[in-house]
């Protein structure tokens, strides 16, 4: 076949995908200039629009794939989307298409020396993280059953957000970096400090650091900053209702020369304000670029009509929001039908019992998915599932890479390049080389007293006569064997040469490891596959860097199987048929929605539940005690809820909608005593009884003011509802 026909298939087949759009995708991909929102409810061809908006940009108007940013919001996304690119521009380079993360590694590779930075920095994903708070924890004497590692997680991540830890990264001796953690004074210092010293040392870089990295970049070398503004003449951002401030800032910054920015995203999809997403971006997204066009796309390709009309409206009682209609592009099948139990256990029951039903009718179990807020609610669920002999998978289990034996082999990798210390404590001694605790003690000691890597600290003592009684050598060699000339091997030849030499699947197949072993055959598959997409350009380097990136749920996927979830791991996702259980007050919506943001969020968490069903969904709730003593109502979700798309199983019993209609009111007035007051802790008071004061803090749960007076020597909780005023 010549060229020339080639592109007369390519072209065909664009002008077939253009045809295909509705008008507002069309008008979406077509108006390529400026600053444009998409506002993209559930099941309206986002993706599609977004695709064909990227093969418009290049095969019509001629742009270059090298300038135009495409941002994704999860890995899997992004590669779907490069897939699909490829086969309608036939080009296998298809520029910057990655989530913000995976877009910040290829600035850094270009400019991180800006930072006193090896190009070849390397990344940490979450378990790195944990083995650097270990070794932390240890010298500082921390124990982490005080302040677990998640908190310090969480806090490190926090403090790192406005940037104010790289001033201390930049230090080129860490003499500043270490005399803060020599100095810290609180546990909470202590742990940041001293991750900041041990991440500066094998210049290691968190997803976090990725990104704020970009920001001071961008914010501290003008040059840097134009020469990408100058590169991405067009941007375009995918799920802009889950960014948070700094990839806003990068968002903007970027277009901030060609102004080409495309957002497309959906406000009621917003689950994410408790890792930083801020609706507040595409719902003022306009406000800030009044010359901008808005585009609403609100024809539902995927959902049932009736799925549809119940969702419109429960979503449509929530305030902050762009209003829209889903408009049902498919026909009625089946009103969304709810169930009322007397408990869980009658709840679980009547849902297998529904699954036998649809399986009954010639459906397959991997077209049916359970939901629920939390994946506690699924144990009466999966006692059932098990006693009916329903197969099932929950995904929530160990992801692919954080699996021992890929950890392991990453670990052999990363040596040859870092010869880091989380690598190092990882693999010197699997399989055994008779490197055990006293042998480890002794290189520790020594890497902490001489501030070197753990494995200079092996390579100075190789002459000790502890060592020279150790199989040490035999890892000494392996490792510089190749890491002296991993760069001339392919990554698959290197990797299997490494895995021999090493011993390490010798290790896995005399013990027996099938599922071990299999995991590993999975992993050789998958290097081949990124060899194979990336090209002749890929390296060690590049593949150890971006494979940190990846947060895939779990490479296996059971066929054959009913999935459960949780309603924010089903985001993205549709299933033909949809189970929603556990729809009670306490649960859905949390018991911790104690303010009417929270409130919407959970109210837009369940319209995300309802829109993930194709042909029908089925909603339950049960009766009985929460964990935390409280009955269980129906949730107001249900109430929110038109009756006319609404079969209900059973009547509900007056005393039941009147328990619950009181509970929700009492939660709701909570609510509005929160957002009605006016105060803030250190405000001063006066009480009609109790005199002058000071609040010390405002206490959710109760609705109460704890307050300081004057007069008094203890503290006082004051209803809300009391009336104070301001002095």
């Amino acid at each position: 076949m010549s060229g020339q026909d080639e592109h007369l298939i390519r072209k065909k087949s664009m002008d077939k995908y253009i045809e295909d759009l509705n008008e507002e995708q069309l008008e979406a991909v077509t108006i390529t200039e400026g600053y444009v929102r998409v506002i993209a409810g559930a099941g309206s061809g986002k993706t599609r629009a977004l695709t064909s908006r990227y093969v418009y940009l290049v095969n019509e108007l001629g742009i270059s794939t090298a300038n135009i940013l495409c941002v994704t919001f999860t890995n899997k996304a992004a590669n779907e989307m490069k897939n699909r690119i490829r086969t309608l521009i036939g080009d296998q380079d298809t520029g910057y298409i990655s989530t913000f993360h995976g877009f910040c590694v290829q600035v850094l590779r270009e400019d991180i020396h800006t930072m006193n930075y090896p190009e070849n920095f390397m990344l940490l994903d979450s378990d790195d993280m944990d083995t650097l708070l270990k070794k932390v924890y240890e010298d500082a004497h921390i124990k982490s059953s005080k302040y677990v590692f998640s908190m310090a997680k969480d806090m490190i991540g926090n403090r790192k957000d406005n940037l104010s830890h790289i001033p201390y990264l930049l230090d080129i001796d860490n003499t500043r970096l270490k005399q803060m953690y020599k100095n810290a004074s609180t546990v909470e210092d202590k742990i940041f400090y001293g991750f900041l010293y041990e991440q500066k040392k094998c210049f290691a870089l968190d997803y976090d650091d990725l990104i704020t990295f970009v920001i001071h970049i961008f914010r501290n070398h003008e040059e840097k900053k134009i020469k990408w503004q100058k590169r991405m003449e067009y941007v375009m951002v995918d799920e802009f209702q889950d960014i948070d401030h700094n990839q806003y800032e990068i968002a903007e910054t970027l277009s901030g020369i060609h102004k080409n920015l495309f957002i497309v995203g959906d406000p009621d999809q917003t689950i994410y304000t408790w890792r930083g997403a801020k609706v507040a971006f595409i719902l003022d997204f306009l406000l800030r670029h009044p010359e901008g066009t808005d585009i609403i796309m609100d024809k539902n390709y995927r959902s049932a009509s009736d799925i549809i009309y119940a969702s419109n409206s429960l979503i449509e009682k929530n305030k902050k929001r762009v209003p829209k209609q889903l408009v049902p592009q498919r026909e009625k099948i089946k009103p969304v039908v709810y169930h009322h139990a007397k408990n869980t256990g009658l709840e679980a029951a009547w849902i297998v019992e529904q699954i036998q039903k649809i399986i009954e009718s010639g459906k397959k179990y991997e077209d049916i998915t359970i939901l629920y807020r939390a994946h506690y609610v699924s144990r009466s669920v999966e006692e059932a599932l098990l006693r009916s002999k329903i197969p099932y998978t929950i995904y929530s289990g160990i992801e692919f890479y954080k699996r021992r034996e890929i950890k392991d082999i990453l670990s052999y990798l990363r040596m040859l390049v870092y010869k880091d210390d989380m690598s190092f404590l990882r693999i010197a001694n699997v399989p055994s080389r008779n490197i055990g605790k006293k042998r480890m003690e002794l290189i520790t000691d020594y890497a902490n007293e001489h501030e070197c890597s753990l494995y200079d600290a092996l390579l100075a003592n190789m002459e000790d006569e502890l060592i020279k009684k150790s199989d040490a050598s035999e890892f000494v060699e392996l490792i510089e064997k190749y890491s002296e000339n991993y760069e001339k091997y392919k990554l698959i030849d290197l990797i299997n040469e490494v895995l021999v030499d090493s011993g390490y699947e010798k290790y896995l197949r005399l013990g027996g490891e099938e599922e071990r072993l299999a995991n590993m055959a999975e992993f050789k598959q998958s290097i081949y596959e990124y060899e194979k997409n990336a090209g002749e350009e890929t390296n060690l380097v590049e593949y150890l860097q971006s494979i940190s990136l990846f947060t895939n749920m779990d490479a296996e996927e059971k066929k054959q199987s009913v999935k459960l979830m949780t309603v924010h791991n089903a985001k993205g996702l549709e299933f033909p048929y949809v189970f929603v259980c556990g729809m009670n007050e306490g649960i859905f919506p949390s018991q911790h929605t104690d303010t009417l943001d929270k409130l919407e969020e959970e109210r837009r968490l369940a319209y995300v539940a309802f829109t993930r069903a194709q042909n029908v969904l089925f909603i339950s709730e049960a009766e009985g005690v929460n964990f935390d003593g409280l009955l269980r109502y129906p949730s107001r979700f249900i109430f929110n809820t038109d009756d006319a798309f609404l079969e209900y199983t059973v009547e509900l019993e007056d005393e039941i909608v009147e328990a619950a209609n009181r509970y929700i009111s009492a939660s709701e007035n909570k609510v509005n005593a929160l957002v009605d007051n006016m105060f803030v802790p250190g405000d001063r008071i006066r009480h009609k009884v109790f005199g002058e004061g000071t609040i010390l803090e405002i206490d959710a749960q109760t609705t109460s003011f704890v307050i300081k007076f004057d007069r008094l020597e203890t503290t006082r909780n004051i209803n809300m509802r009391v009336k104070i005023e301001k002095i």
